[in-house]
């Protein structure tokens, strides 16, 4: 049985985390950018500008198939769930996000006098636009590519 320490040194698994961990500090950039201010729950939260799950996700499967082999189904399978969590951060999430803002609104509009009421909001930012997944799939290929030349010889 081979030791956990052996997790550490998976050189695919460190660099999709090194892209995860690079698409959140690019939240951070972009709050201050947009709000003028720092923010540093964006450093764990979802939703935003990049798509860290589909930077991790997409560095994975760019790291597997430089070490395993394109043609290899161990780049297959990492593509494929790829495939969903993208589809997934920008299509199932989104639309859960969407239907959270419209409750809370329902919910302010019935309860507007009732100061009663101290149920927690709905979170509304749980998932992306298109664009962002796009770019969190650009930064964890670029990620994986330029780490491919270091790490997996």
């Amino acid at each position: 049985m081979q030791d956990f320490g052996d997790i550490f040194h998976n050189q695919v698994l460190l660099v999709a985390t090194i892209a995860c961990l690079t698409a959140q500090a690019i939240k951070l950039i972009v709050e201050v950018v947009k709000n003028g201010k720092v923010n540093l729950r964006s450093l764990v939260s979802t939703g935003g500008m990049p798509s860290a799950h589909s930077a991790l996700v997409s560095a994975l499967a760019t790291g597997v198939g430089q070490t395993r082999g394109w043609a290899s189904s161990e780049f297959a399978i990492a593509c494929l769930f790829a495939i969903i969590v993208m589809y997934d951060a920008a299509g199932v999430r989104q639309a859960a996000g969407k239907q959270a803002k419209i409750l809370n609104q329902i919910i302010d509009e019935m309860f507007r006098e009732d100061i009663s009421v101290t149920e927690e909001r709905l979170k509304e930012l749980i998932g992306h636009t298109p664009f962002q997944v796009l770019v969190g799939l650009i930064l964890g290929i670029t990620i994986s590519m330029f780490a491919g030349y270091t790490f997996y010889g």
